[in-house]
């Protein structure tokens, strides 16, 4: 399986998010579209703070990455950020892995 990791900020939030979701714009081009089964992994075992800006940044992600037929897999994310994506009903778009 082809796997992409990019590693998260502390804080993904309106003011920084702009250079994580290019670099994670960046490992999903290089996972192509060619052939489909790919897995975008966002390693958040460092981020502690995700604002809604954040938020859609990766739900935009999520979304990118299924027009290719991959998946994204949210690694080491928080219980503060697996509660959020549980009430925003959005936990069944990512795989949710533990830190490896």
């Amino acid at each position: 399986m082809n796997e992409c990791i990019v590693t998260a900020p502390a804080s993904i939030a309106a003011q920084n998010r702009k250079h994580f979701r290019e670099e994670a714009l960046a490992a999903l081009e290089l996972l192509g579209s060619a052939e489909p089964g790919g897995r975008l992994v966002l390693d958040l075992s460092a981020t502690k703070r995700l604002d809604s800006a954040g938020l859609g940044t990766l739900v935009m992600l999520q979304l990118r990455a299924a027009e290719r037929r991959h998946a994204v897999c949210l690694r080491g994310a928080s219980e503060e950020i697996r509660f959020l994506l549980l009430m925003t009903r959005l936990e069944d778009r990512f795989t949710i892995e533990p830190h490896t």
